[in-house]
């Protein structure tokens, strides 16, 4: 079968990676001609908004999936008018708007932060009064790895992270005193079957995933089932397919609905090593209506992104079950540029292995 992928970055590049050995074949579109999954598979170099570009694109495909959420949904209805597109558009249009997006998990009966529209000054200074301080000003659309957003801690400085967001389309979010930051994995088959992986702990620092640990240390069954129970209201609410991620705030034993990404995520990584399917295996299972591999972890496993960094080869190799994804993109600051995924069969041996992997990744 023949997959076509809207974006061309590392999540497409790993998913034809996890494909070939199923058989399948791989188109991207994106409008870069460097895009890094081109050099895993054919490139078509077209604009997402230019129809016969998009026409053109789907000539011979089984499917159209997405590795980039930020793709208009346009884009995507329009593709669904001549095949198959998984997951559903709607999801992308949830996930496109953080109001919306807010809005349909508490109306899911999911907890979120306290939150509130900005379409101006007079619209801040009420959602500060609703909200509190310190409070985090973002714009509604866009905006990814920690851009789009300013953090308030005053009075005072809400004029100005007012204007620097643009003063309108924008969402204030109550600022959450969480104690640690997880996600979860979800995957929901062409006939609802649905599958999770554990729950992971990430850790971030300038916007940046930097670390994830897989299962997350500490974590309870019922931790556990409540993230389940939250992802099962949404696949089921949009009626997806595919792996979806959530993002949430853990606040003792409660969760705090934070985002969510209707693709393959960077929170996953690990699952190519540390799970019996990795999660880029899974979403092809998914929308190509295939069964749905196990989730189950194998050991424990830390994954660090490599940002703006790259690592020296013999040295990452060096180090007992480590695995070194590059991505083949040129090298600057700031950009996400591949990972290490460390794989122990315990968490202790992990915990003593944690420091070195950290130190070869600049983290």
């Amino acid at each position: 079968m023949r997959v076509g992928v809207l974006g061309g970055g590392q999540l497409g590049r790993m998913l034809a990676l996890a494909g070939y050995p199923l058989g399948l074949t791989f188109r991207f579109l994106d409008p870069s001609p460097e895009a890094c999954a081109g050099q895993v598979g054919a490139l078509f170099v077209g604009d997402f908004l230019d129809e016969e570009a998009l026409r053109r694109f789907a000539e011979g495909l089984d499917l159209v999936t997405y590795e980039f959420e930020n793709v208009p949904v346009e884009a995507a209805r329009f593709l669904e008018g001549l095949l198959p597109v998984r997951p559903t558009p709607k999801a992308l249009e949830v996930a496109q708007d953080r109001l919306r997006e807010k809005t349909f998990f508490r109306e899911l009966g999911v907890p979120t932060p306290p939150f509130h529209p900005v379409e101006g000054l007079e619209d801040l200074e009420e959602g500060l009064r609703r909200v509190g301080l310190p409070a985090l000003l973002k714009t509604r659309r866009g905006g990814y790895d920690g851009k789009g957003q300013a953090l308030i801690r005053t009075l005072e400085e809400a004029p100005k992270a007012l204007e620097a967001l643009g003063g309108k389309g924008l969402i204030l979010e109550g600022f959450v005193p969480f104690d640690r930051e997880v996600s979860l994995l979800a995957v929901r088959g062409l006939g609802g079957e649905v599958a999770f992986y554990p729950l992971v702990e990430n850790h971030h620092r300038g916007g940046i995933l930097r670390l994830s640990r897989a299962p997350a240390p500490g974590l309870s069954p019922d931790l556990q089932a409540k993230a389940e129970g939250h992802a099962r209201a949404a696949l089921e609410a949009l009626g997806y397919v595919g792996v979806l991620a959530l993002e949430f705030f853990q606040v003792g034993q409660e969760l705090l609905f934070n985002e969510m990404a209707p693709r393959v995520h960077n929170s996953g990584h690990w699952t190519i090593e540390g799970a019996e399917t990795s999660q880029f295996e899974n979403h092809l299972r998914a929308v190509l209506g295939l069964p749905l591999g196990s989730t189950a972890p194998r050991g424990h496993s830390a994954m660090v992104n490599l940002i703006g960094h790259r690592p020296d080869l013999a040295q990452v190799l060096a180090l007992e079950g480590a695995h070194l994804h590059w991505y083949g993109k040129a090298v600057r600051p700031g950009r996400k540029v591949g990972h290490i995924t460390l794989r122990r069969e315990g968490l202790l041996e992990l915990e003593e292995a944690l420091p070195r992997l950290l130190s070869l990744a600049g983290v």
